[in-house]
């Protein structure tokens, strides 16, 4: 609120300090929120691409499990997938975009031969061979999926909470500030002019006294000297 600034130079200042470095920050903020949205349709274009292959490869994991299902039994299949020892291992690590902390997933001991997975190779078919390789391949689809998803949510976030204080700037802050740098300007040009009426008003008092000084001085000389020439010419008489 304008009323609650003081109109003096001082406070201008502060505030003109306070627009340029709120200026500085509000485009800082707007190359952020435009390098953020670039990094986000660069992912989006690959989020896309994932999520197309993961359905795909979910098909393919779908489709060969009932395939397995039908030739084998459903309990040679359980079987099969009990006989795993080693289970896939995932780790993640950070990764900085423009500021914004995503994770990056990695994963290891996924795709397997035949010997790691457990199972006899004579005792079972190619159809469980298969149902393994689709349902290997649909799970790093899915670490991958959970990796650019997660940077997704997070790059919108960033970018949802970057233009709140974007829009903060450009129509709260900014616009209150000029407000207030304007009001203080005008009180002090209106002080001014008061301070400039004032100073000329002293000056004409000051000219009018020294201007009627000056009259009663010019009047009463003449006055002096008359008197002082008829003294003289009572005494020549004498």
């Amino acid at each position: 609120m304008t009323e609650d600034v003081k109109p003096t130079r001082k406070n201008l200042m502060e505030i003109e300090d306070r627009i340029e470095f709120s200026e500085r920050g509000h485009d800082t903020l707007e190359q952020k929120r435009d390098g953020l949205i670039m990094e986000f349709m660069d992912i989006l274009d690959q989020a896309q691409e994932v999520r197309s292959g993961l359905e795909e490869n979910y098909q393919e994991a779908q489709r060969a499990i009932d395939m397995a299902r039908a030739m084998e039994g459903d309990v040679a299949v359980r079987g099969a997938a009990s006989a795993l020892k080693e289970h896939p291992e995932i780790t993640s690590q950070s990764n900085n975009i423009m500021g914004v902390v995503v994770p990056q997933i990695e994963s290891t001991k996924v795709r397997k031969d035949l010997q790691e997975r457990g199972y006899g190779v004579l005792g079972t078919s190619a159809r469980i061979d298969e149902a393994a390789d689709a349902y290997e391949q649909l799970l790093e689809s899915i670490i991958l999926a959970a990796e650019i998803e997660t940077a997704m949510k997070k790059l919108l976030d960033e970018i949802e909470k970057t233009k709140r204080r974007v829009n903060a700037l450009e129509f709260k802050l900014l616009p209150e500030l000029r407000e207030n740098q304007e009001y203080i300007e005008q009180k002090l040009e209106e002080q001014e002019r008061e301070e400039i009426f004032r100073m000329k008003k002293i000056k004409d008092k000051k000219e009018a006294a020294e201007a009627e000084q000056a009259d009663t001085a010019a009047a009463e000389t003449p006055a002096d000297e008359g008197e002082g020439e008829g003294e003289e010419t009572v005494t020549a008489d004498d």
